[in-house]
């Protein structure tokens, strides 16, 4: 079997969520979607599960948190850097916080942050494909 990851998020409003999810490219599994959970697919082996706050209680006793604190940061690899901005865009456009934190830029890489509308924070971001390869450029010129 293909080893995969399914992120769930609790989230309040669950078609609010998945219209924002659509909105960024991901692809509901209507197979295992239903009134109190959606499964979003990001790729054949990358998963998000929405699930309302209700069924969220059903795995675990934990406090939901709502007061704008970060422990979590998810990260998208996409093609280029076009593409980083642009669902930084899409997401500000869709229900969600363009521009949570300012963008970063290290020449093979870049990245831009945005909240969901639950605040649950994306990182979408881009890395020269050579550096991916061999290590960043500051690395590889030390030898490191």
């Amino acid at each position: 079997m293909t080893r995969m990851i399914f992120v769930n998020l609790p989230v309040a409003d669950l078609s609010r969520a998945m219209a924002f999810y659509e909105a960024l490219g991901f692809v509901n599994e209507p197979r295992f979607t239903d009134d109190t959970a959606a499964a979003m697919q990001w790729s054949d082996t990358i998963v998000v599960m929405l699930l309302t706050h209700e069924k969220w209680r059903e795995f675990t006793r934990r406090p939901i948190t709502s007061d704008g604190s970060s422990s979590l940061r998810l990260c998208l690899n996409l093609d280029t850097a076009e593409e980083v901005r642009e669902m930084n865009r899409l997401a500000g456009l869709h229900g969600g916080t363009a521009d949570c934190d300012p963008p970063t830029d290290h020449d093979f890489m870049m990245s831009h942050a945005f909240a969901d509308p639950d605040g649950h924070i994306w990182e979408p971001m881009w890395m020269d494909p050579l550096a991916a390869e061999q290590g960043p450029p500051d690395l590889v010129a030390d030898g490191s």
